[in-house]
């Protein structure tokens, strides 16, 4: 899942960094309301985390021109205005929910994990395909009764191809999702990842694939015996 933080305050901001991409979300952060919009527009994120006081346009200014612009990516208001009033200002400009600060670090994961569960149709903890079982909330892997941990890029890499199984996810669309456009990292990462879960399928013996289509991308496939 990728989040956009925007937040003025560069301690502020470093920290839910820090912290959100310790728990597997790709991140890109902006520090200005004018900048937070741009971004948005992309329409690259499955979430935003949104300050209200921010030079540029402010919070709600941005939240309201998304809206208008159509823009239906969920949005966690986080501000330190907590008057009733402003709630519902923010909620009233189309805010899926409101964090006010101070906030602990466990409430703010609580509040992203349930408005990416309101994204869409709700998924459950679990992703599932040909008895295949990604737990979303430990990061397990495991098929029958033997399961194995995944690292960060890989548990994401693969909750991509589990959310659309049979669908091509192009290099492009890996790097975008889970390093972000502004990163350095050579596109042959992803090669590398999809290798790794390759062979963590045959540790498991889960009868499923990641096929490389060539010149487009990769995706998820039943594995049929040879």
């Amino acid at each position: 899942m990728k989040l956009l933080i925007a937040e003025d305050d560069t301690d502020i901001a470093r920290a839910l960094r820090a912290l959100l991409e310790h728990n597997n979300y790709t991140v890109d952060t902006v520090a200005n309301g004018n900048d937070a919009y741009a971004y948005c527009l992309t329409g690259n994120y499955d979430g935003i985390v949104l300050d209200i006081m921010m030079p540029g346009m402010d919070g709600l200014e941005v939240l309201k021109a998304l809206r208008a612009d159509a823009i239906n990516t969920p949005v966690l208001l986080l501000t330190a205005k907590s008057d009733i009033e402003d709630r519902v200002k923010g909620l009233d400009a189309g805010a899926d929910d409101y964090l006010p600060k101070p906030f602990a670090a466990t409430e703010l994961l609580a509040r992203i994990r349930a408005m990416l569960r309101r994204k869409d149709a709700w998924q459950g903890e679990t992703l599932e395909f040909e008895g295949l079982r990604l737990d979303l909330s430990t990061f397990e892997l495991s098929f029958g009764q033997t399961g194995l941990r995944l690292v960060s890029r890989e548990f994401q890499m693969l909750q991509l191809l589990m959310q659309s199984p049979g669908a091509v996810i192009s290099t492009e669309q890996f790097m975008e999702k889970i390093w972000g456009w502004d990163s350095e990292v050579e596109v042959s990462i992803v090669w590398v990842y999809i290798s790794n879960l390759r062979k963590k399928f045959e540790k498991l013996k889960a009868p499923v694939n990641i096929k490389a289509v060539r010149g487009v991308g990769y995706c998820l496939e039943k594995k049929y015996p040879e």
